[in-house]
C-alpha cells in the first residue's frame, strides 16, 4: 500500500470516528426532545422536511441532494426508533414499490405491516394496528389510483405526507437467457408501462397480469424447475434480491421519467413546514356554472391549484366528486380564506390533509 493511500484512509477513519460521535450526540438530543413532547406524536413530517431541505440547500457536493436525503433519513429514522419503532402499513408482498416508498420515507427504523390490498391498509390504520400507512395515489403515465381516492373520501384518516418514487422496472427470472422467455407476469400497469420494450425485445412472449409486481416475482421464485425455463416477471431490483432471481434487463419502462406518487396516512394533523400542499375533496351544486363558481375563490385569493381529478360519487348517475390539490397549508391565511369561501359554495367539502411537499 502506498503511503499516500494510507494517509487518505487514515483521514477517512478519523472522520468516521467524528461522524460516529456526532450521530450519537444527535440521537441523545432527539431522545431528550422526545421526552419533552406532550402529545405522543413521534413522527413529525414537517420537521423532517425542514431538516432535509436545509441540508440539501447547504450541500456543496460531491454527494447529490438525493444522496444527502437518503443518508439523513436513515439517521432520523434510527433516532426516531429510540422513542418508538413505528409500524408502517403498505400494499404487499415485500418487494412492491409501496414497500420501496415506505423505506424511502421512514427508513429501516420501522416495522412493516404487509397488507394484501389498499383497502386493508386503510382498515389496518383505522383499527389502530399500525401507526402510519403508505398508499399509491397516482402515476405519471397511468394517472390516478381510483380506489385510493374513493377510500380517502370515506375515511377519517389524514394525509400526513407525500412520497414521489421514480419507477424503474426490471425483467426478472430464474433463467439467464432472455431469448428463452415466453411468458411475462406483472401488474397490468407495469405491463402497460413496458409495452414498447416488450414489443421490441420479447414480441412473442405472452403477457399475463397479476395482483402486484412483487407477487409476480414471488410466482417465478416458486415455480418448479420444469416450469421456470420460459417465465419472467417485471418488478423492482429489490424484488430480485428478495426472491433470488436474475436481472435479465434493467430500466425497461418506456418512459424514463415514470414516477408514482404515494400518500402517507395517519390520524393527526401536520403543522406547516414552509413548503406545503393541501388536498381537498368537494362537490358542486347542480346548476349551470357551478364548477367555475366553486373554484373561483382559489383564483381570487391567489392560491395555485396543482391537481384536479373527478370521480363518480356513487350517490347518483353522472354525479361526481372533485379531488383538488392546492399549494400551501390550510392554516396559511390565503389558503384558509379560499377554502372558507369554497365551502360556502360547495355542496360538500372535506380537507384530506395539509402536508410537506415531497423532498427527493
Amino acid at each position: 500500500m502506498s503511503e499516500q493511500l494510507k494517509q487518505h484512509r487514515d483521514q477517512i477513519d478519523a472522520i468516521d470516528e467524528q461522524i460516529l460521535k456526532l450521530v450519537n450526540e444527535r440521537a441523545a438530543l432527539a431522545r431528550t426532545i422526545g421526552s419533552l413532547k406532550d402529545d405522543g406524536v413521534i413522527y413529525r413530517p414537517e420537521r423532517e422536511a425542514q431538516v432535509l431541505r436545509r441540508l440539501q440547500a447547504n450541500n456543496q457536493g460531491p454527494l447529490s441532494a438525493e444522496a444527502i436525503s437518503h443518508i439523513f433519513r436513515g439517521v432520523m429514522s434510527n433516532c426516531r426508533a429510540l422513542e418508538k419503532e413505528l409500524s408502517i402499513a403498505f400494499l404487499g408482498p415485500l418487494g412492491t414499490y409501496s414497500e420501496e416508498a415506505a423505506l424511502k420515507q421512514f427508513g429501516l427504523g420501522r416495522s412493516a405491516v404487509v397488507c394484501a390490498s389498499i383497502d386493508e391498509v386503510f382498515r389496518t390504520l383505522e383499527a389502530g394496528q399500525a401507526d402510519y400507512g403508505v398508499v399509491p395515489v397516482e402515476n405519471s403515465t397511468e394517472g390516478a389510483i381510483g380506489l385510493t381516492l374513493d377510500l380517502l373520501l370515506e375515511s377519517t384518516l389524514k394525509v400526513c405526507g407525500e412520497i414521489t418514487l421514480p419507477i424503474h422496472h426490471c425483467l426478472l427470472s430464474k433463467q439467464t437467457d432472455i431469448t428463452k422467455i415466453q411468458h411475462v407476469f406483472s401488474h397490468s400497469q407495469s405491463l402497460s408501462q413496458c409495452h414498447e420494450w416488450l414489443n421490441k425485445n420479447l414480441p412473442r412472449a405472452q403477457r399475463e397480469p397479476v395482483t402486484s409486481n412483487a407477487y409476480a416475482a414471488q410466482m417465478i421464485h416458486n415455480l418448479v424447475s420444469t416450469d421456470n425455463t420460459f417465465a419472467a416477471a417485471i418488478a423492482s431490483k429489490r424484488a430480485a434480491e428478495l426472491f433470488n432471481l436474475n436481472v435479465l434487463a434493467e430500466n425497461i419502462e418506456d418512459d424514463p421519467k415514470n414516477t408514482t406518487r404515494f400518500l402517507v396516512l395517519g390520524k393527526h394533523e401536520v403543522a406547516p413546514s414552509g413548503h406545503d400542499k393541501t388536498s381537498v375533496v368537494m362537490t358542486s351544486q347542480n346548476k349551470p356554472g357551478a364548477m367555475v363558481e366553486l373554484l373561483e375563490p382559489l383564483s381570487r385569493h391567489s392560491v395555485s391549484m396543482t391537481k384536479f381529478e373527478s370521480r363518480p360519487s356513487k350517490q347518483g348517475l353522472w354525479d361526481y366528486v372533485f379531488y383538488v390539490d392546492i399549494e400551501g397549508h390550510q392554516l396559511d391565511a390565503k389558503v384558509k380564506a379560499a377554502l372558507s369561501d369554497c365551502e360556502k359554495r360547495a355542496s360538500f367539502l372535506k380537507v384530506l390533509g395539509s402536508y410537506p411537499v415531497a423532498v427527493v
